[in-house]
C-alpha cells in the first residue's frame, strides 16, 4: 500500500513536469521567434528547475537515493535555474540597428 504522502509527491512532481515543460517549449519558441538573449536566459532558467524538480523525484523513486541527497540535488538546480532567471531580468536586448 502507498502512502498518502508518496501519492500527493508524485502528482505534484506530475504536474511540475507538465506544467515546466510547457513553460520550457513556450519559451524556447519565443526565443527562436525574437533571438533574445533575455529569452534564451528565460529558457534555460525554467528548463533548471523543471529537470531538478523532476530529476530529484526519479533519484529518490527509483535509484533509492535518500530524502536529503535528493532534495539537495533539487536544490542545487533550483539555485542554478533562479540565478538564470535572475540573469534574463537584466541582460540587455539586442539594438534594432
Amino acid at each position: 500500500m502507498v502512502d498518502t504522502s508518496t501519492v500527493l509527491l508524485v502528482a505534484a512532481k506530475t504536474v511540475t513536469l507538465f506544467c515546466g515543460a510547457v513553460l520550457t517549449y513556450l519559451t524556447y519558441q519565443a526565443y527562436r521567434r525574437t533571438a533574445s538573449p533575455a529569452m534564451r536566459a528565460l529558457w534555460v532558467g525554467i528548463s533548471f528547475v523543471t529537470a531538478g524538480a523532476v530529476f530529484a523525484g526519479s533519484l529518490h523513486q527509483v535509484l533509492n537515493v535518500t530524502v536529503a541527497t535528493s532534495v539537495a540535488v533539487e536544490s542545487v538546480f533550483t539555485a542554478a535555474g533562479f540565478v538564470v532567471l535572475t540573469y534574463s531580468l537584466y541582460t540587455e536586448q539586442p539594438s534594432e540597428e
